[in-house]
């Protein structure tokens, strides 16, 4: 049995029962069958559907931001720009993928020759509780219009919103047993990975979790993609445009309550700028406003569970022991953690070293630029780094040097449809979204005609 609870109220929402072997085992051979008719449908059938998603989600967008909230405590206002950003992928896919999945003509000996992206089958995705919407429609809006099928497995907390998710995709038209999911828990995904009608395996989340999809996946020869977490530097350079910036950089690493591998985890800053950085940045961050979730005005909710807010407390509190201070905020109730300020931060304590998946902002100071890019790059993980600066052309010239999936020079970080999305290093590997997304998924078949 899975429940799920408000972390606002901390009251049970639902609870839902785990589907039994022999379900599974039911629902996997039907997405094959759905599989074996859907790979022949046209694209621009495919995408005529795509079309009616995009429309339902702006329709119904009230509704299933109101459950995100309820469910892992996003306040409502990200919730709404979080369905929005669910329409918009499935616009661009609609737009771009009769393109990205045409055949690719090659010139060879023979009389004709191509390469055809066909469909590989059925693909499982084990999906997080922080974009509950956003993290499911960017992965099965490329790969359903691909031409495979998709079977879920969605976080436990965000139940609600994985079965109405479902529902959307039944709305819209797609064919049954196309896109279904799983109500399970993590010890039934193995058996499910062996089975043969599964062709490929997705994971986003912990580095923890992908190093045993990862395994999973190798033991039984299943392509996978996995985007896991991040300890994303955002570096601030001596001639910063902070007046412009800050904002973005307080964004950075507090939206969705700081609960987003993307998120700014490490701000390097050269000493020159630290101390006009820190008074900025301080005064930012206190005018962010707490409270209830489902309040338009809010900005900072509750962390989606208790034990989410245990282990950050955790993390602070061993990284203070090892030197850092804590110079604004770290007060806390229950779900609740509020926005705080590590300072004195450095190499070997967990706000360095490690994921905080909270709204903490760990502060290391630099002693000139070159100082900076080292400490950005001694991280296990490669998710992304950004660079505020006004100096382009030095930016620029990093480009090569920068070892992540991602480098944004005066921005954040984030998720774009028409960019590739992935990690490097303990980040994971594959991409999502753009023309790179819909082809991680796709037997790139050699096609060979002589007369």
């Amino acid at each position: 049995m899975i429940s799920t609870k408000n972390p606002y109220t901390r009251q049970t929402l639902k609870q839902y029962k785990l589907h039994t072997d022999d379900q599974i085992k039911v629902i996997l051979e039907n997405a094959n069958s759905a599989f074996n008719e859907w790979k022949l449908k046209p694209i621009n059938e495919r995408t005529k559907l795509l079309s009616k998603v995009a429309k339902l989600l702006i329709e119904r967008q009230e509704q299933y931001a109101q459950l995100i909230t309820e469910e892992m405590g996003k306040p409502i206002s990200q919730s709404l720009d979080e369905i929005k950003k669910c329409a918009w992928v499935c616009d661009f896919y609609v737009k771009n993928a009769e393109q990205f999945l045409a055949d690719e003509l090659i010139e060879t000996d023979a009389d004709e020759s191509f390469i055809s992206n066909d469909p590989m089958g059925t693909i499982l995705a084990v999906m997080p509780w922080n974009y509950p919407f956003w993290q499911v429609i960017r992965f099965a809006v490329p790969t359903l219009t691909a031409g495979n099928t998709v079977v879920f497995k969605h976080a436990s907390n965000v139940t609600g919103c994985g079965l109405i998710i479902e529902e959307l995709f039944k709305d819209a038209g797609y064919p049954e047993d196309s896109f279904q999911i799983l109500v399970i828990n993590q010890s039934q995904l193995e058996p499910i990975i062996a089975n043969p009608n599964i062709n490929g395996v997705t994971l986003t989340g912990s580095e923890k979790a992908g190093r045993e999809i990862a395994a999973m996946a190798g033991k039984h020869l299943k392509k996978s993609v996995l985007e896991l977490g991040g300890n994303n530097a955002c570096v601030i350079w001596e001639d910063a445009d902070l007046q412009a910036h800050i904002k973005t950089m307080v964004d950075a690493r507090m939206q969705n309550t700081g609960q987003s591998c993307i998120a700014a985890k490490r701000f390097i800053v050269v000493n020159e700028i630290y101390d006009d950085f820190l008074l900025a940045f301080k005064k930012q961050i206190q005018m962010l406003r707490s409270g209830n979730p489902l309040e338009h005005d809010t900005e900072i909710g509750v962390m989606a569970r208790e034990d989410l807010a245990d282990t950050l407390d955790k993390q602070i509190r061993e990284s203070v022991t090892k030197g850092a201070k804590v110079t604004q905020g770290n007060s806390r109730k229950h779900s609740y953690f509020e926005p705080t300020i590590l300072e004195d931060v450095a190499c070997g304590m967990p706000a360095f070293d490690e994921e905080l998946f909270g709204p903490a902002a760990a502060v290391v100071k630099a002693n000139n630029r070159e100082d900076s890019l080292k400490l950005a790059k001694d991280s296990r993980f490669g998710l992304g780094t950004m660079l505020f600066t006004r100096d382009l052309e030095a930016a620029k010239r990093l480009t090569v040097s920068v070892p992540d999936g991602s480098f944004f020079i005066n921005d954040m970080v984030k998720s774009h449809p028409q960019l590739p999305f992935g990690g490097t290093k303990a980040s994971g590997y594959g991409r999502e979204l753009s023309k790179e997304g819909i082809l991680e998924f796709v037997n790139k078949k050699t096609v060979y005609i002589k007369k």
